[in-house]
């Protein structure tokens, strides 16, 4: 690792992860379930590799995208893909401004161009969804030549130095598309587990400290439960995200169990057996 560190972004990585990752609990910022992930993907924005993190709903993505900005001290500007996505979504738009009492046309910089410019962290939320006729555009951004030609104003753009990319992928869900090859091989990926045992525990006594411990335990035997199930394929995945049980946990502050379950996870599906499913097995912990 002593290669990499000759920039003031690289010099972070030098600092005790200990003391950073408590940092990052204190202000709700990501933990990572698997040793050496956060570190390497660090490591992969250090030698200004796009990022692509890959999981389901609810298990961090953004969260994790949030804590590389807080980490480096880097504004993050985001784009979250749709159908509906084109390229001055991307890049920008021309617009008229009065000025001196003329009219003027101006152009306003996107997200992707105010990230180049000023070295910021592109982060690109559910890259498939979008249309693959929209990301090429990307594509000299992406790979080596970290540059982009406007296609509205003809500006050549050059990354500044600390420019990054972060994208996050839900493979499979209803209104994506697999992600094209020359697109997919200009990130570095990675797969992105959902929280569990102790460091799930840390979390949400964090982020819900008025919660009981009785009350944590049956939630955190609930989801558990609730993720056999999503492995078995019985649920959707969007079931044990750790995002609805915290959710479930401050509702549980103020209602029964079961109704703080059923508004703030079995709601969220859309199948009325699956939505059952949850409920019987909240009647197994809750009596």
């Amino acid at each position: 690792m002593e290669k990499l560190l000759t920039s003031e972004r690289a010099v972070r990585l030098e600092r005790s992860y200990n003391e950073e990752l408590q940092l990052l609990i204190q202000q709700g910022g990501y933990v990572s379930p698997i040793e050496h992930l956060w570190e390497d993907i660090l490591i992969g924005v250090v030698l200004k590799k796009p990022i692509l993190l890959k999981g389901p709903s609810g298990s961090g993505k953004t969260k994790l995208a949030q804590s590389i900005s807080a980490f480096f001290n880097q504004p993050m500007h985001s784009v979250n893909c749709s159908v509906d996505l084109d390229a001055e979504s991307l890049l920008g738009f021309k617009t008229i401004i009065t000025k001196e009492g003329q009219s003027l046309i101006e152009f306003i910089d996107g997200p992707v161009v105010q990230a180049m410019k000023q070295g910021h962290i592109l982060y690109i939320d559910e890259i498939n969804m979008a249309k693959p006729e929209t990301l090429p555009i990307l594509h000299s951004v992406l790979d080596h030549r970290r540059m982009l030609t406007n296609p509205f104003t003809s500006e050549v753009i050059h990354a500044h130095e600390d420019f990054a990319v972060v994208a996050a992928i839900n493979e499979g869900y209803v209104g994506t598309s697999p992600m094209n090859e020359a697109l997919k091989n200009r990130f570095i990926s990675f797969s992105i587990p959902y929280l569990a045992g102790d460091q799930l525990l840390d979390v949400i006594k964090e982020q819900v400290p008025s919660a009981n411990g009785e009350l944590i335990n049956t939630l955190m035997n609930i989801h558990d439960d609730l993720k056999k199930q999503v492995m078995n394929g019985l649920l959707a995945e969007e079931a044990a995200s750790v995002r609805s049980l915290m959710d479930a946990v401050a509702l549980a502050q103020y209602m029964p169990v079961r109704r703080a379950i059923l508004y703030g996870i079995a709601e969220k599906l859309e199948d009325k057996m699956e939505q059952k499913l949850i409920m019987e097995l909240v009647n197994t912990w809750v009596k």
